[in-house]
């Protein structure tokens, strides 16, 4: 069989341009979560099938990497479906690895646990620029906070680090499941169909008002009850304070505080927050995730055209694992969709401008070579980065690829200096 130099199709090879940028906002991910006393923790890429197919994943259950049984587990001849044939799969988030760990090791964590994961993740999903089948996740976790500072921290931190990393201006939109709940309960809407009507509802951005009422009628909904829905949305764009005024017009149908909390979470992140950004109440926005119970964000970062990041608060999923009820409350960053923006904006990894390349003549006696050694180490003792290289022939494309790895000056070194 023939080999093949290419990756398989949805992972790629990383170059050392984009992997320095990669490393520096790993960089600054770890330091500044940490700033925020988020512990680093790790957990394995693979899990058991039963965990990652409990319908807490959404439509990235079907997306699995599944790994068929070994050894005697393995039994072609009696098994019914696909399923029989396998055992564990890779992870599609860090969310339920993250669940699964603090079940197992609860006893042994801190109350609250603040959860800072870095890892890849694998979706058979279809590539396209800036989504992959193996890419890398970056989550932040509150478990055992049931008060909304676990929100305040989290919307804190994640958009401490976007400024950190050069980006402004950005949005977090903002909303609360409870409030969506109320919203169509409020209209008529049978409960549960709840998610059938979140579904369309998610389509907003891209197909509009009429678009979405359009779609609702089509799926069997009652015209009135649709009417009255898009009446919420209609009456929200004049409100000044649409938190509030949910809160009032919704109240028989509300959870007791729910507007409230929401309220507290915006102006607590408002009057602390030292990033220019826009936290908006988007009422429209829904999150894919099943296991949503409350709050629930998401970035929006202009010109990206998708989510930059997201999470929210899921207080019934570690309770699925412990059989005890356990508060719990995430942001995730879009790691990849970052590093693309940066790579195509050309960004240059602050601190590299001291990158030095000593290209040496080919065939340098052993003493002379120990002098350039010698002041290379002297120079990375200062704080610079060099690099001893022998010269290629093509010494021109050779500082070519070594400028587009950040090296800034190059030092030519040859065996006769009069050749210099």
């Amino acid at each position: 069989m023939a080999l093949t130099k290419k990756p398989v199709n949805g992972m790629k090879d990383i170059l050392p341009q984009e992997m320095q940028i990669r490393d520096y906002v790993i960089g600054e991910i770890k330091k500044t979560y940490q700033s925020f006393g988020f512990t680093p923790i790790e957990t394995p890429v693979v899990e058991n099938l039963s965990n990652l197919t409990s319908k807490q994943g959404g439509d990235n259950e079907k997306l699995i990497f599944k790994i068929m049984k070994r050894g005697q587990k393995f039994n072609l001849e009696t098994a019914k479906c696909e399923d029989d044939l396998a055992d564990s799969g890779l992870r599609y988030d860090l969310t339920v690895p993250l669940v699964r760990y603090y079940a197992n090791n609860s006893n042994e964590l801190a109350k609250p646990f603040k959860a800072l994961q870095i890892g890849p993740v694998f979706r058979a999903d279809r590539p396209q620029k800036g989504r992959f089948r193996e890419f890398y996740q970056c989550d932040i976790d509150i478990l055992g906070e049931a008060g909304n500072q676990a929100e305040i921290e989290l919307i804190l931190a994640t958009t401490t680090l976007l400024g950190r990393i050069g980006f402004k201006g950005f949005t977090v939109h903002i909303n609360d499941r409870r409030i969506l709940k109320a919203m169509a309960a409020y209209s008529g809407f049978p409960e549960d169909q709840f998610d059938q009507v979140f579904i369309i509802l998610d389509k907003m951005d891209k197909i509009g008002t009429e678009g979405v009422a359009q779609e609702l009628v089509e799926s069997g909904f009652p015209k009135e009850a649709v009417d009255r829905y898009m009446g919420l949305f209609t009456e929200l764009a004049e409100q000044e304070d649409g938190v509030a005024y949910l809160g009032e017009k919704l109240k028989d149908v509300m959870d007791p505080g729910t507007a409230e909390n929401l309220k507290t979470i915006m102006d607590s992140v408002g009057k602390t927050s030292m990033v220019d950004f826009d936290l908006h109440f988007n009422p429209t926005l829904v999150r894919g995730m099943s296991y949503y119970t409350g709050t629930i964000f998401e970035i929006e970062i202009a010109g990206l055209g998708c989510s930059a990041g997201g999470g929210g608060r899921y207080d019934e999923m570690v309770g699925k694992f412990t059989g005890m009820q356990t508060p719990a409350c995430g942001f995730s960053i879009g790691f990849e969709r970052i590093i693309t923006i940066l790579m195509d904006q050309g960004f240059k990894v602050p601190g590299t401008e001291d990158k030095i390349a000593m290209l040496v003549e080919k065939n340098m006696p052993a003493d002379r070579m120990c002098e350039i050694t010698k002041e290379a180490q002297e120079l990375r003792a200062e704080g610079k980065q060099v690099l001893v290289a022998v010269m290629n022939k093509n010494k021109k494309f050779q500082k070519e690829q070594l400028s587009a790895e950040g090296y800034t000056e190059f030092r030519e070194i040859y065996v006769n200096p009069r050749q210099a």
